[in-house]
């Protein structure tokens, strides 16, 4: 079962998908006993229809419905003739993937410069890297941070310095970086989000050094917004084309510090790179005509249950020396809160101009 449909194996080698809007409208259950003529409007229909649960027996389909516990039944014959989406599960559709080992690199037995050059190629395939290092190598890792950076000078990224600095330490006792009142250096929680979408070309890549772990949580997430995009899409195409139009504005304003960027949620530039912004805390209130507000906020929530779905996020620790290396232009990130002297420190690269 999915957010707002069903996926139903029509024979072994075919399948179809109905909305569940769609499969309560046009059940049996609201018809008149005499006539069979249906007695109910759809728009009298919960705005959330979903279904409780769903399964196929004796070649019918049931479905128990979340909102009254209900049953409706379908002869997979009927609902074969009727069928509006067949076997969408050929089509090549990128999911977002949430099986960390497919992002894991183990660096045990490779050098910086190894560990950086696997990192970089799963980065370009899978939008991120988690690299592990054995025991040994967890204190001291504070000293690590400049070797991994001059690993990835050496295959032409370099450091972007922000309003934060050059390296940012993500601590709550942080002594060395400006505007520091921000999210980020509290041991609050931290959804996903993009980083930096309030400036006009965003970090392309960002690494978090793991130097001290907390005592307790600050656990990172990741999920991959170009695959949440492309099955927004498949889903629903409107709500993809009002996010890939709508100008929204990003509006980072700190003690010492401002900026201010209007552009759409999810957008491909000349190339067709794809380029996702995303951040709930520095989205500003936007206007937009009347008749479109609503259906902006439609879209945007359709994504945004998307990529906050368990299902559909990556979830690590970073130990001590650990690192994670990511797509800025791509992938969502966010952190657990956290109790204890947690660090990590953030560095920005782009391509080398």
């Amino acid at each position: 079962m999915f957010d707002r449909w069903l996926r139903v194996r029509l024979s072994p080698t075919n399948t179809a998908d109905f909305h569940y809007r769609w499969l309560r409208h046009a059940c049996d259950l609201d018809r008149h006993p005499l006539t069979n003529e249906r007695t109910v409007c759809s728009s009298e229909l919960p705005d959330d229809v979903r279904a409780r649960r769903a399964f196929v027996e004796g070649g019918e389909l049931r479905v128990e419905w979340a909102h009254d516990h209900r049953e409706s039944r379908y002869a997979l014959a009927w609902l074969e003739r009727h069928a509006y989406a067949k076997d969408r599960d050929k089509l090549a559709l990128r999911a977002p993937p949430n099986d960390v080992g497919g992002f894991e690199i183990d660096g045990a037995e490779l050098s910086v410069d190894g560990r950086v050059e696997r990192a970089l190629h799963l980065v370009r395939e899978r939008g991120a890297a988690i690299v592990r290092v054995p025991a040994r190598e967890r204190n001291g890792a504070e000293q690590a941070t400049e070797s991994i950076i001059d690993a990835f000078a050496a295959r032409g990224l370099s450091v972007i310095p922000t309003h934060f600095g050059r390296i940012e330490d993500l601590r709550t006792d942080n002594t060395t970086n400006a505007n520091t009142d921000q999210l980020g250096y509290t041991d609050a929680a931290v959804e996903l989000h993009t980083d930096q979408p309030f400036l006009d070309e965003p970090p392309h890549f960002q690494m978090l050094h793991a130097i001290r772990a907390a005592d307790e949580g600050g656990h990172n997430a990741i999920v991959d917004a170009l695959g949440a995009a492309e099955a927004l899409r498949a889903e629903d195409a409107d709500a993809y084309a009002i996010l890939t139009s709508t100008p929204v504005t990003f509006h980072r304003t700190q003690k010492s510090f401002e900026r201010v960027v209007v552009s759409p949620i999810l957008s491909r530039d000349r190339n067709g790179r794809f380029r996702v912004r995303y951040s709930y805390f520095t989205m500003a209130p936007h206007k937009l005509p009347f008749d479109e507000m609503e259906g902006f906020y439609r879209a945007y929530d359709r994504f945004a249950r998307l990529v906050r779905s368990p299902q559909n996020q990556v979830r690590f620790l970073l130990e001590p020396g650990d690192f994670l290396l990511y797509d800025n232009h791509r992938m969502l990130h966010a952190r657990t809160s956290f109790r204890g002297p947690r660090w990590m420190r953030g560095v920005y690269f782009d391509v080398a101009a």
